[in-house]
């Protein structure tokens, strides 16, 4: 169901979702940048929990640049592929940029499934990557089927949901940094939170791709 409100709450509510999307991308990049440089050049002194963290990404560093790389390639690209003034501006440019936004998005996927092995997180990380990879690679699946038949409101939905979940795990982070900085209090550990941060990050950031696609549903 379309929810209607005013012209100024419309406009409102898209520089919040616009501001909130910035953010993510920011926030994701830098995530992205930091992992690639802690590989280049480890710390020679962090945080026990970031640096367990560290060592863990570091006992398999191609499949984490092969992860890392086309996500930090990804963000940057993002924000571009959901303007309409650059997509009305620049057509084929937006085009192909959704086609390498696809390609990046498969070897996100495949990648996160291998980074599975050995998680930090234990069962619960690995719960969670399951269910939003394939969240993630099914609706990527579905934006590409939609846009090849010429559907492109459908598409948009997918793509939406698709970015969604790869910019879940920029929710992740400020999750993760509560958890951090509550562990004296609350005794958890990094392998007790991690799962539980990657639950409350891609679920958050879901639900609310899920309510801006029902709030948007005719708006193409």
């Amino acid at each position: 169901m379309t929810v209607q409100v005013s012209a100024k709450g419309h406009l409102r509510l898209r520089r919040a979702l616009w501001i909130g999307l910035i953010l993510l991308c920011v926030i994701a990049a830098g995530a992205a940048t930091r992992r690639i440089t802690a590989l280049a050049f480890p710390p020679r002194s962090s945080p026990p929990q970031i640096a367990s963290l560290d060592e863990a990404f570091a006992k398999k560093p191609a499949l984490t640049l092969a992860h890392v790389v086309p996500a930090l390639l990804l963000v940057v690209l993002v924000p571009f592929q959901f303007s309409r003034s650059f997509r009305s501006r620049h057509i084929q440019i937006h085009r192909w940029m959704g086609r390498t936004i696809m390609a990046l998005g498969l070897l996100i996927g495949v990648s996160a499934l291998a980074l599975i092995r050995h998680p930090v997180g234990g069962a619960t990380e690995v719960a969670a990557i399951l269910c939003f990879d394939g969240i993630f690679l099914l609706a990527l699946t579905k934006a590409l089927l939609y846009i090849r038949r010429g559907q492109v409101e459908l598409h948009r939905e997918w793509v939406i949901r698709a970015m969604s979940v790869a910019l879940g795990v920029a929710t992740v982070r400020p999750v993760m940094a509560i958890f951090f900085a509550t562990s004296r209090l609350t005794g958890l550990a990094l392998r007790d939170f991690f799962g539980i941060a990657f639950w409350i990050g891609f679920t958050a950031t879901y639900i609310v791709a899920e309510a801006w696609i029902r709030y948007t549903k005719d708006a193409v």
